[in-house]
């Protein structure tokens, strides 16, 4: 018997890794947490190396473990994307694809095209992870990230799926009781709705006007509502609380219905266009070229049906 790692062995670790526990690892193999133990237990003893810590309540990977589940997790993204080659005549993507968004836009936009996306091409696996902030673009811990504002990382490739802006917004109620800002300088006297996220600067909201390609204004805005969550935001603006800046594939449906209206018009503040972002090597995966022009075609079809022109679509 060999005393290396079997290459059957590689998928089991996988789950193991993904989900965290030996008891989520048994759930999504179908088995019982009682045979994932024991099988760990081999692997580690003819491997004469610890994979795992193991406590009451959770578990780890030990370094050795990370080692392990680096390469299994890259080797068998390999064995899918040869398969696709050799396969590619029947034109259908097949394997596992990882794919993180951030909360509020993956439930509006991503997650719904996702559904529609797996109708299309059922031999693919999605595993679609939201979060607050966006992982680094040097983790392979996804194959797909959608972003806002293009990385300055070129270790990584973007594809523009849409165009989109950010906007100033108030309800009705709170521009009624506070009264409307004519210029930037007059944030400083509102109450504003600030959004901690990623490393953007923290409270302080540039803005341009119309039509002017300078630096632009920074105003230091400040209030006494402070989230991580845009979709929370977006809420506080609607009950009243404040001024928001927020991306407009957000707030559209409240800027038509009334319930939010547009403050300082006049002046834009930076592009935060979507992108998706993925790893070099990984320019040749169908699953990720097929997942990406399917994102563009959706999108496009949405800014259609809002009336406006469409960004342009990016290649396959």
């Amino acid at each position: 018997m060999s005393s290396g790692i079997q290459p059957a062995e590689l998928g089991f670790f996988v789950s193991l890794g993904n989900c965290g526990s030996l008891s989520g690892a048994a759930r999504e193999l179908g088995i019982s947490t009682a045979a994932v133990s024991k099988r760990l237990s081999q692997i580690e003893a003819r491997l004469g190396v610890p994979l795992v810590n193991r406590t009451t309540r959770r578990m780890s990977l030990t370094p050795d473990g990370e080692v392990l589940f680096e390469h299994a997790r890259r080797i068998l993204g390999e064995i899918a994307d040869l398969d696709q080659i050799l396969s590619s005549s029947k034109g259908q993507p097949k394997g596992l694809l990882r794919v993180n968004a951030t909360l509020g836009f993956g439930r509006l936009h991503i997650a719904p095209a996702i559904s529609q996306y797996v109708l299309k091409y059922p031999d693919v696996d999605v595993q679609l992870q939201l979060s607050v902030n966006p992982p680094p673009l040097t983790e392979d811990q996804f194959d797909v990230c959608i972003r806002f504002g293009e990385p300055g990382d070129t270790r990584v490739i973007a594809k523009k799926l849409a165009a989109n802006r950010r906007l100033l917004c108030a309800s009705p109620r709170y521009l009624a009781a506070r009264g409307e800002p004519l210029t930037p300088a007059d944030l400083v006297r509102h109450n504003c709705i600030c959004i901690r996220q990623g490393d953007e600067a923290y409270g302080s909201w540039r803005l341009h006007r119309d039509r002017d390609d300078g630096p632009g204004e920074t105003v230091k805005v400040r209030g006494n509502l402070t989230t991580n969550d845009g979709e929370i935001a977006v809420n506080w603006a609607l009950d009243g609380h404040g001024i928001l800046m927020r991306a407009e594939w957000d707030i559209e449906r409240y800027l038509e219905s009334g319930r939010l209206l547009r403050v300082l018009p006049q002046y834009r503040t930076p592009d935060a266009d979507i992108y998706a972002i993925y790893p070099q090597h990984q320019h040749q995966s169908a699953r990720i070229r097929t997942l990406v022009a399917f994102l563009a075609q959706a999108f496009e079809r949405f800014a259609l049906h809002r009336g406006e022109r469409p960004a342009e679509t990016p290649g396959a």
